[in-house]
């Protein structure tokens, strides 16, 4: 391994002990390795389960949290009045809710400190949440050593973790534009929808949900896969099975916060 995964590990070192916030992705399960071997015992895992993580996320970080042999907890987390309406600081509400019962977890534990999977390009799109883990006082290890998305996946792969090819994935309340109102329905089609089209073999894919109508994004590389007739046709039948009343292609492909891209006009 390079010099930036070894600082890596000698700055886990020095924090002696650490809860980490886990979700299963690249970049939290990268993470909890690199804890482990710097840390052993010292390491608590926190997931998440909300109507917003899907079903299947949670599963697979139980799986990984086993076969990592890591102390874990699973916080039930509801939808809070604050973002039920989808304000556009949501992430910064739910984080800091989210993160202030982290920090409960680990002051009972007697642990020294909290941290996430924040990632050195994990700044470059719209992220209110980062304000929040920094109000907090939140460490981001990975952030903090200047760790990129692709270092991540190449020293996974080198550590043997499977995840190391996972695409990205966020919480469901991405889904939703902001200033909609999010109701348990809306989140469950859109879980569903997505595990779907998995399912036929698209890995990177969002179900954005606007009210009644679906908008796919894909990968680029996937598009033309995509507009198989009988493909369009199995996916367009489902959809509407579970609730779409319209079904549509991005044609941009899928992007990153597509959603965000609303407030960076304004």
């Amino acid at each position: 391994m390079e010099k930036k995964y070894l600082n890596l590990i000698n700055s886990l070192k020095d924090l002696k002990s650490v809860v980490l916030a886990f979700s299963g992705g690249v970049d939290s399960t990268f993470l909890l390795k690199a804890c482990k071997e710097a840390l052993g015992k010292n390491v608590i895992s926190v997931t998440v389960v909300s109507p917003y993580i899907p079903k299947w996320e949670v599963k697979e970080a139980k799986e990984l949290i086993e076969e990592l042999g890591i102390e874990s907890y699973f916080l039930e987390v509801p939808i809070i009045d604050e973002i039920k309406d989808n304000p556009e600081n949501r992430c910064y509400l739910c984080k800091k809710g989210i993160f202030k019962k982290i920090k409960e977890i680990a002051k009972e534990k007697n642990i020294n400190y909290v941290i996430d999977g924040t990632n050195a390009d994990d700044i470059k799109d719209y992220r209110p949440g980062l304000v929040a883990l920094k109000e907090l006082h939140i460490k981001s290890p990975l952030l903090e050593n200047s760790i990129t998305k692709e270092d991540i996946r190449r020293y996974s792969k080198e550590l043997g973790l499977n995840t190391w090819d996972k695409p990205a994935y966020a919480c469901l309340l991405s889904r939703i534009p902001y200033n909609q109102t999010i109701n348990i329905e809306d989140l469950e089609r859109i879980e569903k929808s997505e595990k779907y089209l998995m399912n036929l073999g698209f890995r990177a894919v969002r179900v954005r949900s606007h009210k009644n109508l679906a908008r796919i994004e894909v990968p680029r590389k996937d598009r033309k896969r995509l507009l198989n007739e009988d493909i369009l046709d199995q996916i367009y039948l489902k959809l509407k099975e579970l609730g779409f009343k319209y079904v549509t292609l991005d044609l941009q492909g899928y992007k990153m916060g597509s959603l965000n891209q609303e407030i960076k006009q304004k």
